[in-house]
């Protein structure tokens, strides 16, 4: 893929420091440190180090990456090594992807108390899809599943939900055989909604209860136990989407796929198409019109309140394991099941025999892609010239939140 010509980080740079004076007092630390991440990703302000080719003497300045994992330019190293590790845990088995979606009224709140409200969205989705799937009326099995928070929409607005990928089966109760899901099918999706409906209200309520909740600006009102319950109440009686894609097939084909929805920040630069003028215009795909894909310009300041709005509480996970893929039973319960469903032993990827410390050396060990090579006589090999020290070490603050 071509290296994009537009980058988040030029937009942070040209109309930032305007944005963080106007909205100075409502502009949490997470979002500051977000800003600054981005805007010195891969800049001298970071640091980093000059390399020479060996063969032909060509020599280029290669800079330290932010890490941070709202950056659109630091997802590649940390999905392949995602990736990796998920290849020994993947069976021999249909895959479903199903997606669940908080309403707006709920979104609302959410934006107001995102690790709350998330966390209580990972909640609700864990105990519908493990319920449901145990239930002998529908699979009659524990399943296991990890579950991937996204919350935007593909114009940028908030839209909190989870993709949740699916072995199309389970371990049966009694742990004793493999359950399978019919060919295509996984769950009922009405089932699943109206459980996650009713199980995601009765977690709010509870946390309103013990005062988790707080409330500003035009849900101030919402304090009041009464207005709060009014708020609720449409929402008792509507459809909540939850739906299924697709089933995936083969093991590659799964990897390649989640791939795709497992690192993603809320834009990548290469849908950014200008930025001129204090106008950001960017791609988007049109759901509601057969997804087309249009072009949608904003104001800049626009812009980076709507990328803002997909900041993260420092140290929420956004990826999570649940059933057989739990991190604490996740190796027997996957020998388990290979066991039941007649699979060859896995075998782990080898470790190294020392970790790579240079970066470049673990991406070509997760990617197969080597950066070493000079990119001018396509022979040599680059080699560190000299560091590059970074003007204020003190100040610099890598957040991999």
């Amino acid at each position: 893929m071509e290296r994009p010509t537009r980058e988040v980080a030029e937009i942070f740079r040209r109309y930032g420091a305007a944005y963080r004076a106007e909205h100075t007092g409502s502009l949490s630390n997470a979002q500051r440190r977000v800003m600054h991440a981005i805007t010195t990703c891969r800049t001298a302000a970071l640091g980093g180090h000059l390399e020479q080719c060996d063969h032909c003497r060509h020599q280029r300045i290669a800079y330290n990456s932010c890490r941070n994992r709202h950056c659109p330019k630091c997802q590649s190293l940390a999905r392949a090594a995602w990736l990796q590790r998920r290849q020994a845990e993947l069976l021999e088995v249909e895959y479903f992807h199903v997606v669940f979606t908080l309403p707006e009224a709920i979104a609302n709140i959410a934006y107001q108390n995102k690790a709350v409200v998330y966390n209580l969205l990972f909640a609700a989705t864990a105990e519908t899809l493990s319920t449901i799937a145990a239930d002998p009326k529908h699979l009659g099995a524990q399943i296991g599943f990890f579950a991937v928070l996204h919350t935007w929409g593909q114009n940028l607005m908030h839209h909190p939900h989870l993709h949740c990928v699916v072995p199309g089966g389970g371990l049966s109760l009694d742990g004793q055989r493999w359950v399978a899901c019919r060919r295509g099918f996984f769950l009922p999706v009405r089932v699943l909604s109206r459980f996650f409906r009713t199980r995601f209200l009765q977690l709010l309520q509870q946390a309103y209860a013990r005062g988790q909740l707080q409330f500003f600006s035009n849900l101030q009102s919402l304090s009041q136990r009464e207005a709060f319950c009014r708020y609720l109440e449409p929402l008792k009686h509507t459809e909540w989407v939850v739906y299924a894609k697709a089933p995936l097939a083969g093991p590659q084909q799964v990897l390649d796929y989640l791939g795709r929805y497992t690192h993603r920040v809320a834009i990548c630069n290469h849908r950014l198409l200008d930025i001129e003028h204090g106008k950001v215009s960017f791609r988007y795909k049109d759901y509601r019109n057969g997804s087309r894909q249009r072009t949608m310009t904003v104001d800049a300041g626009e812009f980076i309140r709507r990328f803002l709005l997909h900041v993260l509480p420092i140290g929420l996970q956004r990826i999570r394991y649940y059933g057989f893929l739990g991190n604490r039973f996740r190796s027997d319960k996957l020998a388990q099941c290979r066991q039941l469903l007649q699979m060859s032993a896995s075998t782990p990827p080898p470790a190294p025999a020392q970790p790579c410390s240079d970066y470049r050396d673990r991406y070509a060990a997760l990617t197969g892609v080597s950066l070493h090579q000079c990119p001018a006589c396509q022979q040599g090999r680059m080699f560190v010239l000299a560091q590059l020290i970074a003007p204020d070490t003190q100040a610099l603050k890598l957040d991999t939140s």
